[in-house]
């Protein structure tokens, strides 16, 4: 069991957070996140059930962590084992995490798939994202993974597809002069643009492509 506290600053003022790895007692608060974090356009038919959410516990508990304030799940991050080769990027989300079931999980797997994240829209500007982010990274760094990859959405893509390729969109808004919600927090999570993937994920304001995006373990031994 992963569990660790530390503090947040609302409106000035100190709040206790608890990281912690996830269990079937969880599940109805798991669920009211992941329908807060990702509202309509986004299918709903992507949302947890009961049934992921066991497979997440059952077959890699470690990657099974969520955030709580004064005993609410505000917030929560999946990931699972993977082998992945930087050659060869192109794959989808489906494919992947077996559709979210994670029954695709490698106990034997170099590098830590970013299944999901997700966090309560009032609470977002505690950057409990990026604690759960860090969370994972010490998971990586004590199983000796080589790095933690995954896929970023790029929700403001469908404003601009009209005038740009998805790959000028990345570069865009990695040079500064557009903004996107979700690669400018990972950004700010320390991760690295790896490739621009089409058909990853059933997402109109993206177009379907995301950008893979890793981060390298720096204590790993090549």
């Amino acid at each position: 069991m992963y569990k660790k506290q530390q503090y947040v600053f609302r409106d000035g003022c100190p709040v206790l957070v608890t990281i912690r790895t996830y269990t079937e007692e969880d599940f109805a608060g798991l669920i009211e996140v992941q329908r807060e974090s990702f509202p309509p356009p986004f299918p709903p038919d992507l949302l947890w059930n009961e049934q992921q959410l066991r497979n997440h516990i059952t077959l890699y508990p470690q990657g099974a962590i969520c955030v709580e304030i004064d005993s609410e799940i505000v917030g929560s991050m999946t990931g699972m084992l993977t082998n992945f080769d930087p050659a060869h990027p192109e794959h989808t989300w489906e494919e992947v995490t077996g559709e979210g079931s994670i029954r695709t999980h490698d106990p034997d797997g170099d590098s830590l798939y970013v299944v999901d994240i997700g966090i309560k829209p009032k609470f977002r500007k505690l950057k409990l994202g990026r604690l759960l982010m860090e969370a994972m990274y010490e998971r990586v760094v004590v199983d000796g993974l080589e790095r933690l990859i995954g896929g970023g959405r790029m929700p403001g893509y469908h404003l601009y597809a009209k005038e740009l390729t998805a790959e000028e969109y990345s570069e865009k808004v990695l040079g500064g002069d557009l903004r996107d919600p979700v690669i400018g927090f990972l950004l700010s999570c320390g991760r690295m643009p790896v490739s621009v993937v089409p058909d990853y994920l059933d997402d109109g304001e993206s177009h379907n492509y995301a950008l893979l995006m890793e981060w390298q373990n720096p204590f790993h031994k090549k």
